[in-house]
Parts: structure tokens; C-alpha cells; sequence
């Protein structure tokens, strides 16, 4: 495989003591501002935000001119594939990703070999990623071994820094667990993020509908996700809970969630790019990289998602990035692993399929990638103000550009928008007293 950059590398180099940013306009989600200003940044902190900055010659001085500047992205829904599936992700690559993507925060899942659910294995991951520019907030698994019985050890992790739980990748089967897990959470204002699916349901690879029964192929039907998500909006009720549904897809799933907010539940949501741009028509050209899970649904599916992206049931815009290797994509439909790339290519799917068909404003599709996943996760949302440390995004949203699967970031090629234009490219990061430049 063929991969633009040094494997054991990171794309990014320390950020000069004076950094000024000059002729951009900045947007600001959590004050709700759009506004032309200079921003200083001095050791890697934010000390002035006004016009017409004067610089030195030994200032890093960048050029936003015609650019806007945000806080940085967050991805609360990442697969690194590290330990134990480097083959297909590793954290060097997996944050280069993120970078070229426009994010400084990504929350990455335990699905991995051994599980992160224990103390030991989750400081591990916190040590060995503390430098990188991306800053990698590690979530553990709600479950031993995310089998969906014993609980793990919740006040040992989140009193080491552990934000949420999640035994991603499957769901939680048993209704006790679940409640016991929300209970448990709730009381350190913790939430759970829960990948619904009702597990009977799953002998399908792909959904369940008038493409499926052409295709032959065996369906995974809109019901094995609601049915979980009306499972656990009762549960939640029943315990006062904080549950973050990942990975909606289906229209039903929508509609449940949408009730369960106007009764005041402490419930969230999130859509994937691939969820509210592609449909199960996409699975007749028989690509591997079209198989995920949940899987793509229909345009009335489709329809419900952007509903639901303008009214406010859906909060957040994550990827569910999930690299696999050639060899085990390049395979028939059946056997190929669920899940494809996405966290380099979120922003301009997000533009392009939201931003320009006015489904959802800048500022409001900004706000679904940089303030509600912090808000959820229980972190500062303040970004863009001075005192604070610089971690910014600048991007424009007029660019044209292609996606070449062999020119991402990623250490895999699984993207399921290969050869699209696309619109909007970000251009500059900074985090974490570190800069990338593309």
C-alpha cells in the first residue's frame, strides 16, 4: 500500500513562542459570533483577539486571508485500531488523519485487543499519545471485555480523567446491565455512549429493504437499532440516566429520540457523514466500502437524518472512523468487515451535503463538531477567547478537491467517497503549543 507519509511520523512541529494569525474571520460557535480579527498567540496561548495585530519579524505570522478560523474540531466517535490491530491504524497515523481532517480532540473507542477496560491499559494509551498535537481522550469500555455483563471499575477510571463509557462495537444486550451502568454513570454526571443494535437481527450485511431483496443479500432491519433506542430511552427515564446514542441511521431511531428530548431526557445523538449523504444504492456496485454498521439506509431514512441535523435531535457529526486493511476489504460483500474511513473527509461531506444544500448554516454545522461534542463529554466549550490555550481549526469552505484513497492520511484505503469532489479543505491546526500546515 502506498501511503504518503512515514508511518512512525507526526505531521506537525512545534509552535514558535509568538504566532500571530492575520486577515481571518473568525466564527465562534459558543458565543454564536462571526467577526474579522487578528488572533496572538504567545507560548501556545491565546493572549490578544483584536483587528490589525502588529507583528515582528521573528512572529510566525500566518495568513487567514479569506479563511475562517473555529475552534478546533472534535470527533467524539474514533477507531485507532491501537493495541492490537496496528495493521489497519496506529495512534501516529490515526491522529496524522485527524489533523488533515481539521481536529485537535478525537475520543477514540475500546474495541481493541486487549479491551481498554481497566486502569492499566487506558493510562497506557494516555501516555504514549500526551504529545501528540491531536489530544486523544480515550474511552473505556462500559462492560469487562464490552461482553455486556460485569460493569468495569467506573470511579477508578473517571477519577484518572475518563470522560464517558462505551462498549462500541456491540451493543448492550441486557436491559440490567444497561440500567446498571446508567445509574452508576449518573452519579458522576458521566454519560454512556451506546451503539444500539439488537444483536438477534444481525446475521445481515446490509440494510433491510427493496435493494437487499435484488441484491440477495441477507438484511439488517431499521427495527434492530430502534428497538434498542426505545429500550434504553426507557431505561434512561426510568433511572435519570445520560445516554449519547452513536451512530444514527435509521428514521425511526430519529423520530424516538426526538420525543424522548421534548419530554427532558438526558439524551443526545450523533449522525455519521455517510448516514445523511448515501444510500443502500451505493451497495449494488458490491464495494466492500460501503459496508458498515448500521449500514447505509434509504432516502427516506436520509431525510429524517437532515430533519433531524436542523431541529436539533441530532447534536453531532461524527465519523465512526473504522480503517481495515486491504486484504480483509478486498473480499466478498459477505465476509468483509463492517466499517470504512472517515475523519479525514467529515468536514467537506459536511459542507458539501449540509452547508451548500442549506440544510444547516456554517455556524450551525460548526457548532455539531467543535462545541456539542465538548458540551456532552463534559469540556470547555470557551475556546476561542484570550487566556485560553490556542486550539484552532482554519479552513475555507469554497475548495474543490478530489479524494484519492492513496493520498490520505490513514494507514488503510477504505473510504466510501473515493474519487468524489468534494468542498472545503481546512488548511492550518493548532493544539497543544503544535502546528500542522498542509
Amino acid at each position: 500500500m502506498i501511503n504518503n507519509i512515514l508511518l512512525n511520523k507526526s505531521n506537525f512541529e512545534e509552535l514558535p513562542e509568538n504566532c500571530v494569525i492575520i486577515n481571518g474571520t473568525i466564527i465562534d460557535p459558543y458565543k454564536g459570533k462571526e467577526y474579522s480579527s487578528d488572533i496572538k498567540i504567545v507560548n501556545g496561548i491565546i493572549s490578544e483577539i483584536k483587528e490589525s495585530i502588529p507583528t515582528t519579524e521573528t512572529d510566525l505570522i500566518i495568513d487567514a486571508k479569506d479563511k475562517f478560523i473555529s475552534p478546533g474540531f472534535m470527533d467524539m466517535h474514533v477507531h485507532l485500531r491501537e493495541p492490537g490491530y496496528e495493521q489497519a491504524e496506529n495512534f501516529i497515523t490515526g491522529t496524522n488523519a485527524a489533523m488533515s481532517g481539521g481536529f485537535t480532540r478525537i475520543a477514540t473507542m475500546p474495541n481493541t485487543s486487549p479491551c481498554v477496560d481497566n486502569i492499566f491499559v487506558y493510562n497506557d494509551i494516555c501516555r504514549r499519545t500526551e504529545d501528540l498535537l491531536v489530544k486523544v481522550h480515550q474511552i473505556p469500555a462500559v462492560t469487562s471485555e464490552r461482553k455486556g455483563k460485569t460493569l468495569v471499575e467506573m470511579t477508578e477510571l473517571i477519577n484518572n480523567g475518563v470522560l464517558a463509557f462505551s462498549d462500541d462495537g456491540d451493543g448492550i444486550q441486557s436491559g440490567e446491565a444497561m440500567k446498571g451502568a446508567l445509574q452508576y454513570a449518573s452519579m458522576f454526571k458521566v454519560p454512556i455512549l451506546v451503539h444500539e443494535e439488537d444483536k438477534s437481527f444481525l446475521d445481515g450485511v446490509m440494510n433491510e429493504s427493496l435493494s437487499s431483496t435484488e441484491l440477495g443479500m441477507a438484511g439488517i432491519p431499521n427495527i434492530a437499532e430502534s428497538s434498542m433506542i426505545a429500550r434504553d430511552i426507557e431505561i434512561a427515564r426510568y433511572v435519570d440516566g445520560i445516554t449519547h446514542f452513536q451512530h444514527i441511521s435509521a428514521k425511526e431511531s430519529v423520530k424516538l429520540i426526538r420525543a424522548a428530548k421534548l419530554e427532558g431526557l438526558k439524551v443526545t445523538s450523533e449522525v455519521t457523514p455517510h448516514h445523511f449523504s448515501l444510500t443502500d444504492e451505493k451497495v449494488k456496485t458490491f464495494s466492500t466500502d460501503f459496508k458498515m454498521n448500521p449500514p447505509l439506509r434509504t432516502k427516506e431514512d436520509i431525510d429524517e437524518i437532515l430533519l433531524g441535523l436542523k431541529d436539533g435531535t441530532i447534536d453531532v457529526i461524527a465519523s465512526d472512523h473504522a480503517p481495515h486493511t486491504p486484504e480483509k476489504k478486498n473480499v466478498e460483500f459477505d465476509f468483509a468487515p463492517f466499517g470504512v474511513l472517515g475523519i479525514e473527509t467529515l468536514f467537506s461531506v459536511g459542507i458539501k451535503y449540509l452547508v451548500k444544500t442549506n440544510v444547516l448554516s456554517l455556524m450551525d454545522f460548526l457548532k455539531k463538531i467543535t462545541i456539542n461534542p465538548r458540551k456532552i463529554l463534559n469540556l470547555d466549550q470557551d475556546i476561542l477567547s484570550e487566556g485560553k490555550t490556542a486550539e484552532l481549526t482554519i479552513f475555507d469552505n469554497k475548495s474543490e478537491w478530489k479524494v484519492d484513497r492513496r493520498k490520505l492520511q490513514s494507514k488503510s484505503i477504505n473510504t466510501c467517497y473515493h474519487d468524489e469532489k468534494l468542498n472545503g479543505l481546512v488548511h492550518c491546526v493548532i493544539n497543544n503549543s503544535k502546528i500542522y500546515r498542509r
